[in-house]
């Protein structure tokens, strides 16, 4: 019922909001339309003006059993969808969103036509409508590979002049291996072979150019040689989806040939990536080499595609190291018959619903740390989250029709099994063996009964989580350690640059065998230079590249950690009552938030708006927060001018119209170069689309009470003493007495995919130049042009960067080897949900929030544990 209700929040309001547009903005409450909001770079190749929230969303309307809402969804999709939009899209993203929805919404029309009571007017509209995005998909295929371009013009194809693309080398893994489900499965549905032949000849060029030693892939491959361009290789962003389908499409096609593949790239996996509890990327020519020592959020389906493969030991426990991530940071900074499992999905219900509900929907997560939130529903919100999440706590009876019949697609999109009989292709050759000897003892592994584990044996899944319980909070896992452990046999382990002394003669040496050279600058630092040509073998080579990208992922770091961390501006009063959370930069001077823990107050304009002058309305700011413009004098004068009129706090709103933290970097507000210890109150800056947000509410409603801290507050802590509207403890378990329940209409908890977010770069100052100190953002790896749902996880700093995705820091802060990558650790955020419409009034009779949670231990322990919990 929690998971319905969260539902329909999220799809009522993108209905109401939003469509036809592709995606809904909860926090402006409108629909975000390609070319009409600030871009997000690749970010934005997901939307191709094609009402994707709504075809991504039709299945899940049956699996939740609102056969009369996916009717009506239908309708709309064929009266209102175009699908010959002048756009440029992902191939990939399209692929499994749209290509898939309508798939996954075809399959279920006709199951439904079939039962006789819904959909009988059905004439598999859908599919015609499939087959013809099918066909303006396939130009992106014509290359001497058989892989596909990563991105193409919906009106326009590829490599025509007006068609903007068709330029690109390089494509990410999982952006080519992801697409045989989905053109299989039109295939057989039409009869129409060509769809099934290119996705297959692109897996098939894959699996020639897999590491032959290794047996694993890279992340980025070209397009037209064929060669390498990442050569590191795990099972996140940028490959995870490649594995995924390996294994699907021998369980929906029958074909032994992808089973085969399948078991020899897991072979590799379990040899080279996985190092337990964690799965860590490897080069693919030395998978005993760690490329890096963090996890991404995109990682976490592989425990799943273990549990299907049969797997079940490993599965059980990098899931239970990514539960203890989870339970500490709430969210991945970006589940069998084992009632354990229905606690992990309890626990998602209320994080979601608790941190990312907002009055429009649901709000992406900018920051874990803060709490703070992007402006973003992303469609696989509904295609995936509420589908998974019904299904776990679902008994039989609840399902229309029996799930096991259908395979679900990576964006959870529903096939039917009996396509392997349908329009079957002819029977290929497998060539499996021509490529490498199989490890028979692998497939031993394949399809064992789950169903009897835990039955024969209820301490199975106990004892293997045991050891792990403490794997996040307390300990490092020091898998990393077997890499060096391997050359005891006599060589010595590769300089890693968290070892590196400039001063010990023996590393220079090794500096000049990898081809890299030192300089001293006369400042007394010390740049380093790599010639590979000068190293003393190809070898040698690659070690220097790769020293050289630990040393500069090294430095990044370093100055991350000099830099100040992001702040939070909550909105407290009604109707948000801390559901909204935004983030903002912070200053070089001023009350410090992370030593002062908040300032609260509601917010005024200030006169003149620039705040570059003595205040003329000193009474309208006197005890309040001060809203000021950026521009025409430097931030600490603002300061000081809103401080002497009596104000408690400032947020400079930035006077470029349009500016969002989703596609700017944000910075932190720096001084006047003269002595700032006057200043005494807070000062935090918002861009343009964020500050309009406060000022859009105090328009609205003329009082709005705005929280400023380091990290978002847990609302039963802001309403903590007050008055509380009826509506909203009715709505809120974490507010609700037992003597109040919901009304049985509503549900009592929400929920939203959560999306990790990236510690924003910080630096520059206002008005003159010379106030202005900026703090470089740190240099990223190359990365390919689209990545399976690298962008579910908020944006990184430059958002065309689509495998960069949110990183999940498993180990504990103080972990030597652990690092942030784009992503951070946060403290607790706030957020509990309320009623969603904001616009009932205060009840006659509302009960003090001190009494309501009396007879709820549980929580105020856990809100107890919450203030406690440094992260």
């Amino acid at each position: 019922n929690q998971v319905l209700e969260m539902f329909d929040h999220a799809y009522g309001n993108y209905m109401e909001h939003a469509y036809p547009a592709d995606e809904l903005m909860p926090l402006t409450c409108r629909g975000r339309v390609r070319g009409q909001e600030p871009s997000r770079g690749d970010v934005d190749d997901a939307l191709g003006k094609f009402s994707l929230t709504l075809i991504d969303s039709l299945d899940t309307l049956v699996v939740l059993n609102k056969t009369k809402e996916f009717e009506d969804a239908v309708r709309k999709v064929l009266r209102d969808v175009n699908l010959d939009n002048d756009v440029v899209v992902s191939v990939f993203e399209t692929n499994i969103r749209v290509l898939g929805g309508l798939l996954g919404g075809h399959s279920l029309a006709i199951m439904l036509r079939e039962k006789g009571e819904h959909m009988q007017w059905y004439s598999d509209e859908l599919l015609q409508m499939a087959k013809q995005l099918g066909y303006k998909l396939l130009p992106a295929f014509n290359t001497t590979s058989g892989l596909p371009y990563p991105r193409i013009n919906l009106k326009f194809g590829i490599r025509k002049p007006e068609a903007r693309t068709g330029t690109e080398t390089d494509t990410c893994t999982a952006c080519a291996g992801t697409l045989i489900l989905e053109f299989a499965a039109l295939s057989r549905f039409t009869g129409a072979t060509i769809f099934e032949e290119y996705a297959r000849k692109a897996l098939d060029f894959l699996w020639e150019k897999r590491q032959r030693s290794s047996n694993l892939v890279g992340v980025t491959i070209n397009i037209h040689t064929g060669d390498w361009v990442r050569k590191d290789s795990g099972v996140g962003a940028g490959i995870d989806s490649y594995y995924e389908y390996l294994l699907k499409a021998y369980v929906l096609l029958g074909d032994d040939s992808f089973l085969e593949r399948f078991n020899t790239h897991y072979d590799a996996i379990m040899r080279y990536i996985s190092q337990p509890p964690l799965l860590l990327d490897v080069h693919i020519h030395k998978p005993m080499l760690n490329a890096r020592t963090w996890m991404d959020a995109l990682l976490a389906f592989f425990p799943g595609l273990q549990v299907l493969k049969g797997d079940i030991r490993p599965a059980i426990e990098t899931h239970e190291m990514l539960y203890q991530v989870i339970k500490k940071h709430n969210f991945l900074p970006e589940a069998t018959g084992d009632p354990y499992y229905l606690e992990v999905g309890k626990t998602l219900i209320e994080n979601l619903n608790k941190y990312a509900r907002v009055p429009c929907g649901f709000a992406a997560m900018k920051d874990v740390r803060t709490g703070s939130h992007e402006d973003r529903m992303d469609s696989f919100f509904l295609a995936e989250m509420f589908k998974y999440l019904y299904l776990l706590f679902a008994e039989k009876e609840d399902i229309i029709f029996d799930i096991e019949d259908y395979i679900f697609t990576t964006e959870a999109h529903l096939l039917p099994l009996w396509l392997s009989t349908t329009n079957r292709s002819a029977s290929r050759k497998n060539g499996t063996s021509e490529y490498t000897e199989l490890d028979d003892s692998n497939f031993d592994w394949t399809c064992p009964n789950a169903q009897l584990l835990f039955p024969n044996d209820p301490l199975y899944a106990q004892s293997i989580r045991e050891p792990l319980k403490n794997v996040v909070d307390k300990s490092c896992p020091r898998g990393i350690i077997r890499v060096e452990e391997s050359f005891r046999s006599g060589a010595k382990p590769p300089l890693r640059a968290r070892d590196f002394m400039a001063t010990n003669p023996e590393h220079l040496e090794i500096l000049k065998k990898m081809g890299v050279s030192l300089i001293h600058l006369k400042d007394g630092r010390v740049q380093l230079v790599q010639h590979a040509i000068q190293a003393a073998s190809s070898v040698d080579a690659e070690d220097g590249l790769r020293f050289m990208q630990e040393m500069i992922e090294l430095s990044s770091q370093q100055q991350k950690e000099q830099q100040l961390p992001p702040r939070a501006v909550q909105i407290v009063s009604h109707p948000f009552f801390g559901r909204v959370v935004l983030t903002a930069g912070p200053a070089q001077f001023g009350l410090d938030l992370s030593k002062h823990k908040e300032t609260r107050g509601f917010v005024a304009s200030s006169k003149p708006y620039n705040g570059c002058s003595e205040l003329t309305n000193p009474e309208a700011v006197m005890g309040k927060i001060a809203l000021i413009q950026r521009g025409q004098c430097m931030f600490a004068e603002k300061a000081r001018n809103i401080q002497n009129a009596g104000a408690i706090g400032g947020i400079v709103i930035d006077d470029n119209e349009g500016s969002s933290s989703d596609t700017a970097p944000l910075f932190q507000m720096a001084g006047d170069g003269k002595d700032t210890d006057d200043i005494t109150i807070p000062m935090l800056f918002l861009f343009s689309k964020e500050g309009s947000i406060i000022l859009d509410a105090l328009r609205e409603y003329e009082e709005v009470e705005v929280l400023l801290s380091d990290k978002a507050r847990d609302r039963a802590a802001i309403l903590k003493g007050k008055m509380i509207p009826s509506y909203i403890i009715n709505s809120n378990p974490e507010l609700e007495s037992e003597e109040q329940p919901a009304p049985e209409n509503e549900a009592q908890n929400q929920s939203a995919e959560p999306l990790a977010a990236v510690p924003q770069t910080v630096g520059l100052g206002d008005g003159d130049p010379a106030g202005e100190s900026p703090a470089p953002s740190p240099p990223e790896p190359s990365s390919p042009a689209d990545t399976h749902h690298a962008t579910r996880v908020g944006p990184s700093e430059q958002t065309s960067r689509p495998t960069e995705t949110p990183e999940t820091a498993p180990l504990d802060q103080e972990c030597p080897d652990a690092t942030d990558g784009d992503r951070g650790p946060r403290e607790e955020q706030p957020e509990t949900e309320v009623d969603g419409s904001g616009s009932s009034g205060w009840a006659t009779k509302a009960t003090p929030i001190d009494s309501i949670l009396a007879d709820w231990n549980e929580d105020i322990e856990a809100f107890e544990m919450m203030e406690k919990d440094e992260l």
